[in-house]
This record gives structure tokens, C-alpha cells and sequence, in this order.
């Protein structure tokens, strides 16, 4: 199977809308960016009334009032044994013909569209980083989740935009009213600002909700692989938008922490 850039949709949301200080992802003489998603709306646009967005509204709903610090805990318990299947990287790219993320306002493709598309859209602008192309490659493999090989777990326990937990819930969280029907919101060990975290304790030590963000960074790394901290961060940290698009939780990032972020900002 030949990777391909036919339909731009499917990579990051306005991918070329990147930080002022990173250079343009998106080459105009090899794509043409659209202004709106597959569905007619402006890209991340979670207001815009639409059968999508309901859909996309529930999923957040259940994610806000079911991802707490226990329910983390718990997953990642069980997750860090890695003991569900052994596959090469194509293999496991394959599975996500079978995958459609229900959080994405802009796409209801199976995911390997996405992989394919956000890899080669890196590999034409940054043709030297090898590494960054194969973190865009992987970087959605957690989504195999979903399936019943890998736990059959809900939607709102894979995908989504993540966030940490065992602190307060930050206001610039997609759909944070729903956070309220949390049992952490009103606990007083989890509602400060820093929770039971230290402020510039590094990202590394403060649990983020679970999904395929945190599952593929375990798998990563317990497998040994030889791919830069910065690819690394990327995988754990790309759904973070709450950081990486709002500033919100700053105040946990280490030097290490920071340095990385030019990286994600590339990516995202």
C-alpha cells in the first residue's frame, strides 16, 4: 500500500497553522489546505451545531465524567503489562482500518488515512528527521484499543483531547462544564491548581487521562525504541491541547519539558 496526500483532511487540523516561530508543514506546490473540515465547518470548531458535533459533544460527556485518577490508575496498571499481542508497526497500522475516531470534529475516516497522511505531509517538509516520520507514522497506533483484541474499551477511554488528573480540571478543556459530574471535581486532594503534583516536577510524573496517547508511549518505550525523547514526548503529548494550544497546566514542565515543546508544535 502506497502512502499518498490526496485528501488533506486527514491530517492535523490545519496543519499549517503552526507556531509563529515553526516553519510551515504544509508545502503549497504539494497540498492544497482547506479552510473547512469534511463536514463544512472550520477546523476543532466544537460549537458548530451539527449531527457530528452532537456526536462529538456525548463522546467528550463521558470522557469528563469517567476519567478520573482511580479509573488512570487502574488502566495503566493493567496496561503496563503488555501482554495483549505481539505485531510488527505495519501489522498494528492495518488494525486501524477497523478504527474511526468518534472525538474528531473534522474526520470519520479509518484511522490509517490519518497515519498515512500525516507521515508523508512530515517526511516532504522535513526530509532529513527520519525519526519524525516514523513518530508520525505511530503516533495514533494506541487507537487499537478500541478493538476486542486489545481490551474493547469505549471510545472515550482511547481518543480525544487528554488532560491531567489528580489536579483541577482547566477551564480550556473542549466541553468542561461536563467535568463537573466528575468525582474528582469537588475532592479537595484533586481541585487545587497543582493537585498532588509539585509545580515544574516535569510532565513525565503527572498522570494524564488514558487513551492511546499514554498506551503507545508505554508500549514505545518498554519496547526499548530508539526514537529521541522528543519523539517520545510527542506521542505522549499530542492530544494535550489544553498545553500545547492554550498554555493551560504550564506550570508542571521541566527545562526538559520546554525544550520538547518546539517539537510538538512542529508536529501539531
Amino acid at each position: 500500500m502506497t502512502a499518498t496526500v490526496a485528501n488533506p483532511n486527514v491530517t492535523h487540523a490545519e496543519r499549517d497553522k503552526v507556531q509563529p516561530d515553526a516553519n510551515k508543514l504544509v508545502s503549497s506546490e504539494q497540498f492544497a489546505v482547506p479552510e473547512n473540515n469534511a463536514f463544512g465547518n472550520s477546523f476543532r470548531n466544537y460549537e458548530e451545531e451539527s449531527e457530528r458535533n452532537s456526536k462529538v459533544e456525548d463522546f467528550y460527556k463521558n470522557s469528563h465524567i469517567n476519567q478520573t485518577y482511580g479509573f488512570v490508575m487502574k488502566m495503566r496498571e493493567g496496561y503496563t503489562k503488555l501482554n495483549r499481542a505481539e505485531m510488527g508497526i505495519w501489522e498494528c497500522c492495518e488494525l486501524l482500518n477497523e478504527v474511526v475516531d468518534d472525538s474528531d470534529p473534522d474526520l470519520d475516516e479509518p484511522q490509517i488515512q490519518h497515519l498515512l497522511q500525516s507521515a508523508e505531509a512530515i517526511r516532504k517538509d522535513y526530509p532529513n528527521e527520519d525519526w519524525l516520520h516514523l513518530t508520525a507514522l505511530i503516533h495514533d497506533l494506541g487507537k487499537i484499543l478500541i478493538l476486542q483484541k486489545f481490551g474493547g474499551l469505549p471510545q472515550w477511554a482511547v481518543v480525544g483531547d487528554t488532560f491531567p488528573v489528580g489536579c483541577r480540571f482547566d477551564e480550556s478543556n473542549v466541553h468542561y462544564k461536563y467535568f463537573k459530574d466528575n468525582p474528582d471535581f469537588n475532592n479537595p486532594k484533586y481541585n487545587s491548581k497543582s493537585g498532588i503534583y509539585k509545580e515544574g516536577c516535569g510532565l513525565d510524573n503527572v498522570n494524564m487521562s488514558w487513551g492511546h496517547d499514554d498506551y503507545m508511549y508505554m508500549v514505545a518505550k518498554e519496547n526499548g525504541t530508539t526514537l529521541p525523547d522528543a519523539g517520545l514526548f510527542i506521542i505522549r503529548y499530542h492530544s494535550f491541547y489544553p498545553l500545547h494550544q492554550h498554555g493551560a497546566y504550564a506550570q508542571f514542565m521541566n527545562e526538559e519539558d520546554k525544550a520538547n515543546m518546539k517539537w510538538l508544535h512542529i508536529f501539531k
